[in-house]
């Protein structure tokens, strides 16, 4: 069953969140690359299009990333993408992860975590995608 196209408006929001395995650890101290912030920025512009344009769309270009904090394995991150700008077939996002929740292991409790009091800003933005007319 398909839902009707709804006209895309801005300040329309989407937001996932997202553990991150510690399978995806590449670096020391658990890290994650890069790559894995515009993996998650790609998903929630996917959702967008569908939600805005009925068609899951496509990245054109991002513009303007930032890697201001690091992400690492263990995390719960909130991924939000704002639709800032609309065109006759292309939608400009404003994009960012967030993280929520943080890994705190130790030897007595491996399994350790906690709520971040304030969610911290990992990865920024810009990204256009583009969607059939």
């Amino acid at each position: 069953m398909t839902s009707p196209r709804h006209t895309p408006e801005v300040g329309t929001r989407v937001v996932h969140r997202r553990y991150v395995p510690y399978s995806h650890a590449h670096y020391a101290g658990n890290l994650v690359d890069g790559a894995y912030s515009l993996a998650l920025f790609g998903d929630v512009a996917t959702e967008m299009c569908i939600r805005t344009d009925g068609d899951e769309g496509l990245f054109a270009s991002y513009s303007d990333v930032q890697f201001r904090a690091p992400v690492r394995a263990g995390d719960v991150l909130e991924i939000t993408c704002d639709l800032v700008r609309v065109g006759t077939r292309s939608r400009v996002l404003e994009l960012a992860v967030h993280v929520v929740a943080r890994g705190a292991a130790n030897p007595e409790r491996p399994g350790a975590a906690e709520v971040l009091s304030e969610p911290l800003l990992a990865t920024t933005a810009t990204g256009t995608v583009v969607v059939p007319a």
